[in-house]
């Protein structure tokens, strides 16, 4: 989400340093999937996550402070949508993906993480210049009109990766359990992921109409300068 920032010189290069930091994790990630693609084609999807894996996850745990910007005033995007974005990624990745040995060799875990590192290489180099006030209008436009196709595509693979786990969540039981005292309890995980998977869409329309809303205004803002 694009956001107001602090105007303090020292919060301006924080957020530079950390966008800067963030383009350079997901550009790695990006690059080294489509070389990697290039080179053995098919054969690369299955061991993806083997191979960048870890820089991913380190990205999105690196992803936190971005809710922790908000918290602190540091920028002044929603809590929510932002929250909500933050979180979805954590349960795929951390709670779906990680958790399960056998998802992490599927094709579909390829094309999330490229979907994924598609639109980061975009949205993190423009909140970088604009962490120091600078704008680039064709970033600009692309930040505002690439998420139209990419995030439904990424909710798209998000739901299909967990359809693709419900069954290694069904035979292992992982997250699942039963407790005999004090009272009877069972907690069956793929329950939750069902849950989840219904609740999706809801989600999906609610951060879409704030990111449309930040292309209409960006657009208004863009239509005045012209006129003047």
């Amino acid at each position: 989400m694009s956001s107001a920032r602090s105007s303090e010189p020292k919060m301006k290069t924080y957020l530079s340093i950390y966008y800067l930091i963030q383009f350079c994790g997901h550009s790695w990630i990006f690059t080294n999937m489509t070389t990697r693609f290039l080179f053995f084609g098919q054969d690369a999807f299955a061991d993806t996550f083997y191979s960048i894996g870890l820089v991913m996850q380190g990205c999105q745990l690196l992803s936190i402070l971005e809710l922790a910007h908000i918290l602190l005033g540091v920028e002044q995007n929603g809590f929510l949508p932002m929250f909500l974005q933050v979180a979805e990624r954590f349960i795929i990745l951390f709670v779906v993906i990680t958790s399960q040995e056998e998802v992490q060799s599927k094709y579909i875990v390829c094309a999330l993480f490229f979907i994924w590192n598609l639109w980061d290489v975009i949205r993190y180099p423009y909140d970088m210049l604009a962490a120091v006030d600078t704008d680039y209008s064709a970033l600009t436009w692309l930040r505002h009109t690439w998420w139209i196709v990419a995030y439904p595509l990424s909710v798209l693979a998000e739901a299909y990766t967990i359809y693709e786990s419900l069954p290694y969540f069904e035979s292992l039981g992982t997250y699942s359990f039963k407790m005999a005292l004090p009272v009877s309890l069972s907690f069956h995980f793929p329950y939750i992921l069902t849950l989840y998977l219904v609740l999706q869409p809801v989600g999906m329309l609610y951060i879409c109409s704030c990111l449309w809303s930040e292309r209409k205004q960006y657009f208004q803002r863009k239509l005045k300068l012209k006129k003047n």
